[in-house]
């Protein structure tokens, strides 16, 4: 078998790698088949170890690249077609890279962990750049229903994408030539260990609760639906009051006990209800039904010209705004556009809408409910994709964690569900209840293994109360897991290195 792959031509292997990048995008919600995931990643290795050609393995990383994120970013084009066919090369050329490097490692004896790492240098590498980078795509997000989910609290997405990878080179190592009978059997052990590992090892992490809080939530749904997905003005702010009168309706009904506090989703106004008039009047009415503090997913504008902020804000019933928490991680093109001063000029009007300001401080806030002193810990959105945002809920004290998002814009695209499942992957890492509150769906309460205990579906307006652990304890995984894909992926380099300088000398004796 090993001889007929060495001899398969350079077109059928790029062929063969689009359709791998499909099977692989089936890894990732919503299909969530994460066995497949690794039957693609060991296909692209076996592609990539039996080509004779460093430039055909570039060819075969980019055709999986463009076939994988092909699929699974497709989402993009309801913002502009445009702006997902750049993303899709993008992204793809870093899966060419990935092809180079594991061609450069394939004649090593290690070359199944080298490859792994790999995949390690290639996921930092597209996780910071262009733009403070894309973390969207990683491996590390398919585990969560997967043997390795255990892993998460202890190294985290980083560390688990590198054994999600090492899994798919042991296939590809199986099938790649014979292995002696002892090694089999190494390998094997290795397996049932890791398993393990991953199922006992979280069991015996801390997670004391210090109390429980309850919190009310509220899905007003928006018409949904590419860039205009928010509706008319003011839309979203009449729809998320009309749905927090129900609730208080059900409340004062005793369907549903009453809330320590309430939580609209990102974008619960679209408007800054500090110069909006009638913005600021929905939500003081909101506010005086709820009687509780409301934490209000909003739009204000500012602080430079042609900027805006996407803005988490608690309104105390009696003394109004005490708290902020803005948006950290935007999304380029979706919620700021790069090269502004070229693009802007173009046809495509809908750029001049994109134009987003950000501070940089963690999410979590200060403040008064159900009589005391409490810490949120709030991601929106896109935060929940980015390590260091998602960190910095539970290092700065964070005792409940949300997740405000508004996927209108996405209604009834992939991005809907896998950004669900990015954060069950969150939960899991921080070991974490994590409450997620949308304008569209999916809303919905994570259980701190990352199981969904409540999920609502999309489009339509829903609401209700939840009791939310309070928490203080913080998983390995969170100091752990930014030095381990560091020690990763200066490893893969060292390694790299040594072989080329181990090369040189072999070519300088005589």
């Amino acid at each position: 078998m090993t001889e007929r792959l060495h001899r398969l031509p350079g077109w059928a292997r790029s062929s063969l790698g689009i359709g791998l990048g499909v099977v692989a995008s089936l890894g990732f919600a919503p299909f969530g088949w994460w066995p497949l995931l690794l039957v693609a990643v060991a296909g692209l290795s076996v592609l990539v170890v039996t080509s004779p050609r460093a430039r055909v393995s570039l060819a075969v990383g980019l055709c999986f690249g463009l076939g994988f994120t092909g699929v699974s970013l497709r989402w993009m084009s309801a913002i502009f077609v445009e702006a997902m066919l750049g993303l899709v090369v993008m992204e793809a050329c870093f899966y060419a890279v990935l092809g180079g490097l594991v061609h450069l490692v394939r004649s090593s004896r290690l070359w199944p962990f080298l490859a792994a790492g790999a995949w390690s240098v290639v996921e930092f590498g597209f996780s910071h750049v262009p733009f403070n980078g894309f973390p969207w795509m990683r491996l590390g997000y398919t585990v969560v229903d997967s043997p390795l989910a255990g892993w998460l609290p202890l190294i985290g997405i980083p560390g688990v994408t590198f054994l999600a990878a090492l899994g798919g080179q042991a296939l590809a190592w199986l099938v790649t030539g014979r292995r002696e009978r002892r090694s089999l059997v190494a390998a094997g052990a290795v397996t049932i260990g890791v398993v393990l590992v991953g199922v006992l090892a979280p069991m015996a992490l801390p997670n004391e609760r210090t109390g429980t809080i309850r919190v009310g939530f509220v899905q007003g749904n928006i018409p949904g639906g590419g860039i205009y997905g928010l509706g008319e003005a003011r839309t979203t702010t009449r729809n998320h009051v009309a749905e927090s009168l129900r609730l208080m309706d059900l409340v004062r009904t005793g369907s549903v006990p009453a809330p320590s506090f309430v939580v609209w989703p990102e974008n619960g106004t679209d408007m800054d209800p500090f110069l909006d008039a009638p913005t600021a009047k929905l939500v003081d009415q909101a506010r005086a039904a709820l009687g509780v503090p409301l934490l209000v997913g909003s739009i204000t504008d500012g602080p430079g010209a042609n900027e805006r902020q996407t803005a988490s804000l608690w309104y105390d019933p009696q003394r109004g705004v005490t708290a902020r928490y803005d948006k950290r991680n935007i999304v380029p093109f979706g919620e700021w556009v790069p090269y502004r001063d070229v693009l802007e000029p173009c046809p495509c009007g809908g750029l001049r809408r994109c134009a987003v300001g950000c501070r940089d401080h963690p999410g979590v806030l200060d403040v008064t409910a159900a009589g005391g002193p409490l810490k949120v810990g709030t991601m929106v959105c896109y935060d929940v994709a980015f390590d260091g945002t998602a960190h910095d809920t539970v290092t700065a004290g964070g005792e409940v964690i949300l997740v405000q998002s508004s996927n209108a814009m996405y209604l009834g695209t992939d991005q809907v569900a896998q950004q669900f499942a990015i954060t069950r992957s969150r939960a899991a890492e921080l070991h974490r209840e994590i409450l997620v509150v949308t304008t569209t769906g999916l809303s919905g309460l994570i259980a701190a293994d990352g199981s969904v205990s409540l999920v609502l579906p999309e489009h339509m307006p829903a609401s209700g109360v939840v009791d939310l652990p309070r928490r203080h304890t913080i998983t390995p995984a969170v100091y752990v897991s930014g030095p381990l894909e560091a020690l990763l992926c200066l490893g893969f380099v060292v390694a790299l290195a040594w072989r080329g300088a181990a090369r040189i000398r072999r070519r300088r004796q005589p």
